[in-house]
């Protein structure tokens, strides 16, 4: 009997889910059974995302130090480096400029008519702090920092030590060669871990419908649509457009990430699929000194869906309260943006912090950022997804610009 492969798993765990979710919110209409039904059968969506938290830092850190040095030399670093961060740049200022077209042409926050709320967002609302930011990239124990699976300090220490590796000649060849079968076991341990995957999906999935229900869709139609139509565009406009301009055969390239892609969206986490788009680009045929060098340089610096789902979310609830947001304010927060987006986690919910702070600055109602709490699991899904089809198609790009040849 042939083997049911992952992406079918995920797919049926998924469906899965949402049966048995609204069987049992249909079954058991006390909310407090509903609430510790949901809280217990999540159990399963929590351990999976403990397990790959648990790789990630050491993933990041032995393939990024690998990839460093295999590339060479340092001013081969440093070209690739700027080359990279050239593209994210322009990755991102597109994305937002993407967001903030759809949302001023479709105006989906109108549709909501709010002036006032009862509830109160519990996120935290303070400005964005430019002295904060910068002593966070660099930090004061790699111990913490990976403890806590922040890529961008990970990144930063890790530069730091492939140069003093390579500095001391033949006696580095030791650590990186013990570095490299490092990052060989981990992607082992990764091949592990994925295979709960579907349990992880199923338990994500049953809770969110025993708790909200299939008709929580209804009333945010306008948003959803709206949102994942700009996702759309972004993605087989722009990104496709990037890969024809560049010669890159992109629908062969998703079909090489369909399954993190797919994982992406039901866990609501780029991180969570981070290992296997690795898998998926050395497989496509980019060099692994490329893909450890971009990937996770991308987790930090490309997060095209959460980039777009930023601006696209402070202005709708500018106009959910009848705000009408001057377009030279709108351009400040894009520039704000372009800093602030840099280092969220691919994680679910972390683009909430952010947006809080843009509404704060700018004097919008934070209170408005409730309305979307209902539905942000599934617009996470979908910008989940597009930060990896996003990231995907920078290490190509970078791989492209790098002179390398794949089929």
């Amino acid at each position: 009997m042939k083997k049911i492969n992952l992406t079918t798993q995920i797919i049926i765990a998924m469906i899965l889910g949402i049966a048995i979710g609204q069987w049992y919110r249909t079954t058991h209409l006390d909310v407090e059974q509903q609430k510790a039904f949901a809280s217990n059968i999540q159990i399963l969506s929590e351990i999976f995302l403990r397990l790959v938290k648990m790789i990630i830092a050491p993933l990041v850190f032995s393939l990024l130090l690998t990839g460093i040095a295999k590339v060479g030399d340092f001013k081969s670093v440093g070209r690739i480096g700027l080359k990279t961060i050239t593209y994210f740049l322009s990755a991102t200022l597109l994305a937002l400029l993407t967001g903030l077209v759809i949302v001023n042409v479709f105006e989906p926050g109108k549709a909501l008519h709010l002036t006032t709320l009862n509830s109160v967002v519990p996120v935290s609302t303070n400005g964005f702090n430019i002295h904060e930011f910068i002593t966070h990239v660099f930090p004061d124990s790699i111990v913490n920092v990976m403890a806590s699976n922040q890529i961008l300090p990970i990144i930063v220490f890790v530069l730091f030590f492939a140069v003093a590796t390579a500095s001391i000649g033949e006696r580095g060849k030791v650590i990186i060669d013990f570095f490299d079968a490092v990052g060989h076991v981990m992607l082992k341990v990764t091949g592990y871990v994925m295979k709960l995957a579907p349990l992880g999906v199923f338990g994500a999935t049953t809770a969110v419908i025993t708790q909200q229900g299939l008709g929580i869709l209804s009333g945010y139609a306008g948003i959803i649509l709206c949102f994942f139509g700009g996702l759309l565009f972004f993605v087989f406009v722009i990104l496709l457009g990037i890969c024809l301009v560049l010669g890159i055969p992109f629908f062969k390239l998703i079909a090489h990430v369909r399954e993190p892609m797919l994982l992406a969206f039901t866990t609501a986490s780029s991180e969570a699929a981070m290992p296997k788009v690795i898998l998926g680009l050395e497989r496509f045929g980019i060099s692994n000194r490329i893909v450890s060098f971009v990937l996770p340089l991308g987790y930090s610096f490309n997060l095209d869906g959460s980039i777009m789902y930023m601006i696209f979310a402070t202005i709708s609830i500018a106009q959910a309260y009848g705000m009408d947001i001057p377009f030279t304010q709108q351009l400040s927060m894009m520039l704000i943006l372009m800093i602030t987006s840099k280092g969220v986690a691919g994680v679910p919910r972390a683009s909430l912090v952010v947006i809080a702070s843009m509404l704060t600055m700018f004097s919008i109602p934070v209170e408005g950022l409730t309305l979307l709490l209902a539905i942000d699991w599934l617009l996470d899904m979908g910008r989940a997804c597009t930060n990896v089809i996003g990231n995907a198609v920078a290490t190509c790009v970078i791989s492209k610009w790098e002179g390398e040849k794949y089929s």
